[in-house]
């Protein structure tokens, strides 16, 4: 998947030369986990890509080395689980999870997630993580952030009413970004159970890697959750523009 005819995509695809077994599951595991929307503007139907029937389905955007997928999908195999990630090295990491662990509820989109949003049905998303993404922190930079009005109208899409969308970082700016963006978004409602709720990680999250180097340097790590919320009038103004990019 290359992405050029959609967004632009600003971040890395490869890193290290991979060794030769997870460059052996690029060619052998991915063929068979990794989810091609279709060619057309149609929707594709997400429970169907699995194996085994599935009550949910949810969406982790830019999932890394696959720590948190993994451990989420094994942990719940009653839910369907795709993962978004354009990065090569991190696709091969995931990989390598789901061979050790035998999962079969994980399948892959290895480009820009903002090319998968379209393809997906409305209300199909349960639940959505994007999880100390790059933060992009130059000012002239912030527009690459994944979190914008355009990527939040698609969000609002694909979820289900009462869908919760989780988002982590350190980057006290992108904190601040997503929460301006997301509060002023119709489709979203954020819900703290207290004043210290942001500083309090999901008790059934996993850490994910960059969120250990965040805390071994000393850094505070935020965790917000926003609920989305049934409205029958945002279809319409969605059409009409009402929440611009």
């Amino acid at each position: 998947m290359t992405g050029r005819d959609g967004p632009r995509f600003h971040g890395r695809r490869h890193g290290r030369r991979l060794r030769g077994g997870r460059r052996a599951l690029l060619e052998t595991l991915l063929p068979d986990v990794r989810l091609v929307p279709p060619s057309s503007t149609g929707a594709m139907e997400p429970a169907a890509l699995f194996p085994q029937p599935v009550n949910d389905i949810w969406l982790e955007i830019g999932f890394g080395a696959g720590e948190h997928m993994a451990a989420m999908a094994s942990r719940h195999p009653e839910i369907g689980f795709i993962g978004c990630e354009p990065y090569v090295n991190g696709v091969a990491s995931l990989l390598a999870r789901i061979a050790r662990d035998g999962c079969r509820n994980i399948r892959v989109f290895d480009d820009d997630a903002r090319l998968l949003l379209p393809h997906l049905p409305a209300h199909c998303v349960g639940r959505v993580f994007l999880l100390f993404p790059d933060p992009w922190p130059k000012r002239r930079h912030a527009d690459r952030r994944f979190v914008s009005a355009a990527t939040l109208n698609d969000l609002a899409r694909v979820m289900r009413p009462g869908g919760e969308f989780r988002f982590a970082s350190d980057d006290g700016g992108y904190v601040s970004w997503t929460l301006e963006h997301v509060i002023r978004h119709p489709a979203f409602a954020w819900t703290p159970s207290g004043c210290d709720d942001w500083r309090l990680r999901p008790v059934d999250a996993v850490p994910t890697r960059y969120e250990q180097k965040a805390l071994a340097r000393g850094a505070r790590c935020a965790y917000l959750r926003f609920v989305c919320v049934s409205r029958p009038a945002l279809p319409g103004a969605l059409r009409q523009g009402a929440v611009q990019p």
